[in-house]
């Protein structure tokens, strides 16, 4: 079993924005394990990796090689053993867990595979919950919500209870209770995975619509290859390490269009 002292960092093509490049997360060396002695995991191997602003970003690979392990030391949810994490210019991996979840709360938004709404609220309080939690009266925080999800195409459910809606209008409610505080960073763990493949792709639809805009950074962990051409940039991920990140060719320019 791999221990600390094997790891290194992994160069990939495309991983690093050029010097000057504007960089929405910036990941430098980060390591993460769990267990200890000899049942240590190596989780993340000194990743190093630059994430855009204006861009959904994918992070793919198979099951256990680091994907949301990742995605969680990028939101903060996890701390890393090792290296740093800065989100637009704040040093995350610097802070402790009080100025962590606030800066969550302010900053971050998730969508997950599990859409995790509470089943006695309606979808506009459901989508209304990271609003209150911050301090909002119940009111405009509703009121907002109902703008978010009338933008997703919601605005005839707002009254609905989470049982009365199909899996896809569930994942909606859940995207916009991720945009309703305007994160600078959203980020998604297989929000496609418990959705049929036309629902799955009127997701990533609505994603690339509602949330990707030059002053954020989408991440979206995902095995769903039916949805990777919706990613801007993908990063491959195998044991630990980043092995490969892709670029989307540019669209040709229409004068130079056959």
């Amino acid at each position: 079993m791999a221990t600390m002292d094997q790891t290194k960092a992994v160069p990939v093509a495309h991983a690093i924005a050029p010097d000057g490049a504007e960089v929405a997360v910036r990941i430098r060396g980060v390591s993460k394990s769990f267990g200890k002695g000899d049942q240590k995991v190596l989780a993340l191997k000194s990743v190093d990796w630059d994430i855009l602003p204006g861009q959904m970003t994918m992070i793919v690979g198979p099951s256990g090689c680091g994907k949301t392990t990742l995605l969680s030391v990028v939101a903060g949810i996890l701390d890393a053993d090792r290296g740093e994490v800065d989100i637009f210019g704040t040093l995350v991996s610097r802070m402790r867990d009080g100025q962590k979840t606030r800066f969550r709360a302010k900053h971050i938004g998730f969508v997950f595979q599990q859409y995790n709404l509470l089943p006695a609220l309606t979808a506009a309080e459901n989508a209304a919950i990271p609003l209150v939690i911050a301090g909002w009266r119940r009111g405009p925080a509703v009121a907002r919500a109902a703008e978010v999800l009338d933008s997703l195409g919601m605005g005839q459910k707002l009254e609905k209870l989470p049982s009365q809606l199909s899996g896809g209008q569930q994942q909606r409610v859940a995207i916009a209770r991720a945009l309703v505080h305007d994160p600078s960073l959203l980020v998604c763990d297989e929000p496609t995975a418990a959705l049929d493949h036309e629902s799955g792709l009127n997701v990533m639809e609505l994603l690339r619509r509602a949330a990707v805009r030059p002053d954020r950074a989408v991440v979206v962990v995902t095995h769903d290859n039916r949805v990777f051409h919706f990613g801007d940039r993908i990063a491959h991920m195998d044991d630990g390490g980043l092995v490969r990140v892709d670029e989307k060719a540019a669209e040709p320019a229409e004068e130079d269009q056959p």
